[in-house]
């Protein structure tokens, strides 16, 4: 630890005993946290001065990485407000990193996600429509649109204002502007490719009916999308009677990867998230799913030993 982060450390304890008049052990446990957070800034070659909110929510990260529990983790956050509390008190930052941090609860209430079966319903639900005067140009459309938003955990947003010249089918990705106006490639899967194929070969022209349009999912007479109508075919498309959104399409891409051995670096640049902290929950999705299912399974597994 530096010798400033040692200094406004020391400074910080002796206000918690002498005026806050904390017991010993107490302060102890606050000096634990915060000498851990320094620990992991110094790997990162930054200093407790000069924190970030990035740096707070990438310690957060990696402590749920490491399986440490909720509880844990939220006592650590705490002892991070009230040490940047402090230090704004007595001016020596202008800053406080822990402000907007959500609870380590919250970080990990996601929108569930579907099960691959679940998927293949709603695509093979949209693929069949059979009601009448059902539409086979919007049954194309609205099928490549599932592949892509499952595909490349695209968000509602990016889909509608994917545009025709983005589309690389033949070298199997799609370009996409997110947050920020920022770019990123995104690789499509054989089934994506092949429904957009389709698309774009018959569906695409019949809803165009010989207009133009700069962007690749039109509704009849060529006009764009609205999120809106996105959501509501997403949950339409649902075959098991369960609710389903876009955002669970997304949700679902990323736990699936991870669940299958994706690294989290792949699926922070697959789903274009600025910082590696927010792709990081999908681990505990999917540990989770794993415990349940070596409980569920696993001959010892809701045993205990005799």
């Amino acid at each position: 630890m530096k010798t400033d982060d040692q200094r406004v450390l020391k400074g910080f304890l002796d206000y918690l005993k002498v005026e806050k008049g904390l017991a010993t052990l107490s302060v102890s446990a606050y000096k634990s946290d915060l000498v851990q957070f320094s620990e992991f800034q110094g790997k990162r070659k930054r200093e407790l001065l000069s924190a970030r909110r990035d740096d707070v929510r990438a310690f957060l990260g990696d402590l749920f990485g490491n399986g440490v529990s909720d509880r844990a983790v939220a006592r650590k956050l705490s002892a991070l407000r009230h040490f940047y509390k402090y230090l704004l008190l007595d001016r020596l930052t202008q800053h406080d990193p822990t402000l907007d941090i959500d609870s380590p609860k919250q970080w990990k209430i996601l929108p569930k996600s579907l099960a691959g079966t679940e998927i293949d319903s709603m695509v093979e639900s949209v693929r069949t429509q059979r009601s009448p005067g059902a539409d086979p140009a919007l049954a194309q459309r609205d099928q490549a649109m599932l592949e892509m938003l499952y595909a490349g955990g695209l968000r509602v947003s990016e889909v509608v204002n994917v545009k025709l010249e983005d589309l690389k089918l033949e070298l199997g990705y799609v370009l996409v502007r997110g947050k920020g106006d920022k770019e990123r490639l995104v690789p499509l899967g054989r089934a994506a490719q092949e429904c957009l194929q389709t698309y774009m070969r018959e569906g695409r022209a019949q809803l165009l009916n010989e207009k133009v349009s700069p962007v690749l999912f039109v509704r009849r007479g060529g006009g764009k999308l609205t999120r809106q109508r996105v959501w509501q075919m997403v949950g339409s498309a649902s075959a098991t009677g369960r609710h389903a959104s876009p955002h669970m399409l997304r949700h679902s891409c990323a736990t699936h990867m991870v669940e299958n051995g994706a690294d989290l670096r792949t699926v922070q640049t697959i789903l274009g998230h600025a910082d590696v902290s927010t792709t990081q929950v999908y681990t505990h999705v999917a540990l989770d799913r794993l415990k349940t299912v070596y409980r569920k399974y696993h001959p010892r597994g809701k045993k205990t030993a005799g």
